[in-house]
C-alpha cells in the first residue's frame, strides 16, 4: 500500500504539543518502520519547514531544528513525488474550471501528487479540503 502524507499530518506528527500527535504519530511510526510506501508531495517538504518554523510555540522551533525534523522524518525515510510543470498548470486549471480559489491550490498540488504517484491513501486532517479538489479520489482520504 502507497501512503501520501499531507503536511497537516506530519506537523502534527512531529509536534509533540498538537493536539491530534498521537494519532499522527502512530501513523509516521508505521511508516518508519516501511509497514506501507511512504509518499510526500515535493511541495510538502517546503511547506512542512515553513509550518514548522512559524508555529506559535514558546520556544519556537529554530530553522536548524526544522530542518533537522524534516530530513529525520521524512527526507531519509519518504518518497519525494515531485510535480512536472504541467502537473501545475493542469491544477490551476482545474481549480479554474471548479470555481475553487485561494490556498486551495495547495492541497490540490498535494492530491495532484497522490494522483500522480498512484497512492492508495492521502492522509490529512484537512479531508474536506482534500474531496473538494480531488473529488474522484474522495475514498482515498483518510484522517488518522
Amino acid at each position: 500500500m502507497r501512503v501520501l502524507f499531507d503536511t497537516s499530518v506530519l506537523v502534527a506528527a512531529v509536534v509533540e504539543a498538537h493536539a491530534m500527535h498521537g494519532r499522527a504519530f502512530l501513523w509516521l511510526k508505521r511508516a518508519k518502520a516501511k509497514e506501507y510506501e511512504f509518499l510526500v508531495s515535493s511541495h510538502t517538504v517546503a511547506e512542512l519547514y515553513a509550518v514548522l518554523t512559524s508555529l506559535p510555540l514558546s520556544p519556537k522551533i529554530s530553522p536548524g531544528t526544522a530542518w533537522r525534523l524534516v530530513h529525520e522524518n521524512v527526507g531519509t525515510v519518504a518518497r519525494t513525488v515531485a510535480l512536472s510543470a504541467s502537473d501545475y498548470e493542469s491544477v490551476v486549471k482545474r481549480m479554474a474550471e471548479r470555481g475553487l480559489t485561494g490556498g486551495l491550490v495547495y492541497d490540490a498540488l498535494i492530491a495532484q501528487a497522490a494522483r500522480k504517484s498512484g497512492a492508495d491513501r492521502l492522509l490529512t486532517l484537512n479531508a474536506d479540503d482534500f474531496k473538494r479538489v480531488w473529488p474522484e479520489g474522495a475514498s482515498a482520504v483518510i484522517v488518522p
